[in-house]
């Protein structure tokens, strides 16, 4: 039997060897935008030294007349303002008689919001359920500058998160609306072989931002 000559080589380590190779005509990928990147960063470690997504919406919120957090301050005391942020806390203590105390954080601090029981109960959908919100309100503040805004009216702008997804996220044909935006939007939905009731779940198919803590 004969074989091959040295100089003619196997398809197989032809292959092999190219892989090991680097292209030299080949072009680098382009660099990924860093709202994409910021997004990329809360889907795998739910949180971002690059951003904050409110970061990229400012100039929005700006156009309408949007403050940002920490401009919920004692020297507003009693100005009606609008003021939006990712929610992080929902409380409703025990004691408060049905008030409801919301913490909003933007790319420049916090605000601390009141949601009385009328306003929560003409707002509830808006106050349980949004991860990005609007609150219109009068700014309060004691003598010891304790300071929080008085919701008068919320709106859920949960939706504008999108806008900072990739372009998988972005190739939505139809999109679910409010809460439903925490949970993955490209979710396999096929059973697993194991065990029916489980779903298979793509590792990259996680929450865009983490969950609030909340009462229950």
């Amino acid at each position: 039997m004969r074989r091959l000559p040295d100089d003619v080589p196997l398809p197989l380590f032809e292959i092999a060897a190219a892989r090991e190779q680097p292209d030299e005509n080949a072009k680098p990928l382009p660099q990924m935008p860093l709202p994409e990147q910021v997004v990329a960063d809360y889907q795998t470690i739910r949180l971002s030294l690059k951003g904050h997504p409110m970061e990229f919406l400012r100039p929005m919120f700006a156009k309408e007349g949007v403050i940002a957090c920490p401009s919920v301050c004692h020297e507003r005391d009693k100005q009606y303002v609008r003021c939006a942020g990712v929610v992080l806390v929902r409380q409703r203590p025990g004691s408060a008689k049905g008030v409801v105390f919301m913490t909003l954080e933007d790319e420049t601090g916090i605000a601390n919001i009141v949601v009385w029981p009328k306003v929560m109960e003409k707002f509830r959908k808006e106050v349980m359920g949004a991860r990005l919100i609007v609150v219109e309100g009068y700014i309060q503040s004691s003598p010891e500058e304790v300071t929080h805004l008085v919701a008068q009216r919320m709106i859920d702008r949960t939706h504008d998160l999108l806008g900072l997804a990739d372009d998988a996220l972005r190739r939505k044909a139809a999109v679910p609306a409010g809460p439903a935006l925490i949970e993955p939007l490209d979710d396999d939905r096929r059973e697993h072989p194991d065990n029916p009731a489980q779903k298979i779940r793509h590792p990259r198919n996680v929450r865009i931002l983490p969950p609030s803590r909340d009462f229950h």
